[in-house]
């Protein structure tokens, strides 16, 4: 109620100020002001942005009408100057301060702390400027600045070949979907702790009953964690979850993508026989790890698949496809809820459907894999591999190898 009184106050005042004068602006904002009530002052000061004080003074004059005759309506340009008219360096002094720090000069006297509006204001008072944070605050606003969070847009290094990477997966993506051939995105989800703690997001529920979680994360209080280990199927829209309850390994990444092939996989390409990976360069999956090649190994002898990667270039990874078609949509579907059991987070992924048709399929992976595997030089050579020639250390096949059945 309060905010539609001050959006039809301000829209009033908008159309009737250039028509009324000092004294009769001042008579029309007291009178919307009494007949909201109580608190009709602020709302109507901030509103107008009429000070409170000019507000209070129409009041007055309205339960004296008699002297309105007698009061005086200040000529053009009267009243109390801006502190910018009384001291014109001002504005140039605290663009000074701010400037310098927001180009990382060592020797602005704001550069390692809070640039408030108060320490602004301070850092005045010691060059002989008089200026409440107020004034400080309404002439940055003049000057276009306003408080502004960090913003993700630096991505590190890039690798002079990440374009040609990004056309090289895409080429082979449409290739794969061409000859009927399945296209996985593989990544593990951030670990998650399971119990009674607090989940960012809102849902709806009734005002003033929101539900209790503990205050603090620690691990100590926490039934365990939770490592969401998912492969997306881009031309089906269908992802596998296995939620792991150990270490995201590199045995455990390719027993998540094993059990996606065995129920959900053959039975969408019964005649496959190649299949492509797209992952990160990192993590379990990663590029350089000798144990996920030989995990990819004893998959394809199992399956019979021929198993074809490729790995996004460095500092890319939100482009993997799994992470804004499978892993976005999960988090939107469990905010705002404590993530209370295993069987509370199964089944909130398992539930995770969008308008475009995604299909979820989740399970708990309760197995133990160990860290810290070594891989020896003649089980790396065992490995039927053979490397691409544009970045072989990105794309690569693996083909099944009898010898190590």
């Amino acid at each position: 109620m309060k905010k539609d009184n001050a959006e039809l106050i301000a829209k009033r005042y908008e159309l009737l100020s250039p028509f009324l004068d000092e004294k009769t602006k001042r008579l029309f904002l007291s009178a919307e002001s009494l007949a909201i009530g109580h608190g009709g002052i602020e709302i109507v000061s901030q509103a107008t942005g009429v000070s409170r004080t000019t507000i209070s003074t129409g009041h007055k004059e309205l339960k004296t009408p008699a002297n309105i005759e007698n009061s005086r309506i200040r000529r053009v340009g009267g009243g109390r100057k801006k502190a910018t008219y009384k001291s014109p360096q001002l504005k140039l002094e605290i663009l000074k301060l701010i400037e310098p720090a927001l180009r990382g000069e060592p020797d602005s006297p704001l550069l390692w702390t809070s640039k408030s509006l108060r320490n602004i204001s301070a850092e005045l008072k010691s060059k002989g400027f008089s200026a409440s944070h107020v004034v400080v605050g309404e002439i940055l606003k003049e000057e276009n600045f306003s408080l502004q969070a960090n913003r993700k847009t630096d991505e590190g290094k890039s690798h002079p070949d990440r374009d040609l990477q990004f056309e090289y997966i895409n080429k082979k993506v449409k290739e794969y979907q061409s000859q009927n051939h399945p296209v996985i995105s593989v990544d593990c989800k951030k670990k998650e702790l399971v119990g009674n703690f607090k989940n960012i997001g809102k849902e709806l529920r009734r005002k003033k009953e929101p539900e209790k979680v503990k205050v603090y994360d620690f691990p100590s209080d926490a039934e365990g964690k939770a490592i969401p280990y998912g492969v997306y199927d881009i031309t089906q829209n269908q992802g596998w979850v296995s939620v792991g309850i150990d270490h995201d390994t590199s045995e455990f990444a390719a027993e998540t993508i094993k059990r996606w092939w065995t129920y959900m996989g053959k039975p969408c390409y019964p005649e496959a026989n190649h299949i492509l990976i797209t992952a990160d360069g990192g993590g379990s999956n990663s590029s350089r790890s000798r144990l996920w090649k030989l995990e990819l190994q004893k998959l394809s002898n199992v399956t019979g698949l021929i198993i074809e990667v490729c790995h996004f270039p460095p500092a890319t990874s939100k482009w993997n496809k799994i992470e804004h078609r499978l892993f976005s949509c999960i988090a939107q579907n469990w905010r705002g809820k404590p993530l209370l059991s295993y069987e509370v987070i199964v089944n909130l992924i398992g539930s995770t459907k969008t308008t475009k048709g995604l299909k979820v399929v989740c399970e708990l992976n309760e197995n133990k894999y160990d860290i810290g595997k070594k891989v020896t030089d003649e089980e790396l050579k065992s490995i039927n591999l053979t490397k691409n020639i544009f970045h072989g250390e990105w794309n690569y096949q693996i083909s099944p190898n009898i010898e190590m059945k």
